[in-house]
């Protein structure tokens, strides 16, 4: 089961500061070879949700809310899960948490993000929809997507939302 962390930068250690930098890298710059500046100081506005089996950080995404990345929207990225433990649906609960995570902490309905290219099918499946716009971000096709909440809503079963319900209380 995947502990969920969620952490303000101030709330960050240097110990768990490290290894999520670490984990980026080790995604990012190491496995898909993008040569980029990950310290770009979107980092002290953001929510840092962080996932743990055993104690070992295996999944990470940064959440900012409208304005702090986007101009009117909320949204996440670096959305990372270590790469052996992908094919276990590990990716999928990590952006239903970051959905999670904006709904709870933002006031705006729509989440966009700036999804790597190949993963568009994954965004889609989770309800994302393409808006239009294909470019290059890092040396990485990209293209724009968004999700609202009330779309999610709308395609909850009866079950899910008294599930959900429950949980929230």
């Amino acid at each position: 089961m995947i502990e969920w962390k969620e952490q303000r930068f101030s709330d960050i250690s240097t110990k768990e500061f490290y290894e999520i930098f670490k984990f980026r890298s080790e995604v990012f710059v190491v496995e898909q070879e993008i040569l980029y500046n990950d310290f770009d100081y979107k980092d002290y506005k953001a929510i840092h949700l962080s996932g743990f089996i055993n104690d070992n950080l295996m999944a990470y995404a940064r959440i900012f809310d409208k304005g702090d990345y986007y101009e009117n929207n909320p949204g996440f990225g670096r959305v990372a899960v270590e790469e052996k433990k992908r094919g276990n649906s590990y990716g999928k609960k990590l952006v239903k948490k970051c959905i999670e995570v904006c709904e709870k902490n933002f006031e705006t309905k729509e989440i966009k993000i700036s999804a790597q290219e190949y993963l568009e099918k994954f965004y889609l499946d989770l309800g994302f929809e393409f808006r239009g716009e294909r470019y290059m971000e890092d040396g990485i096709p990209h293209c724009a997507m968004s999700v609202s909440y009330t779309h999610l809503r709308a395609h909850e079963t009866s079950l899910h939302l008294v599930c959900r319900l429950l949980l929230e209380k």
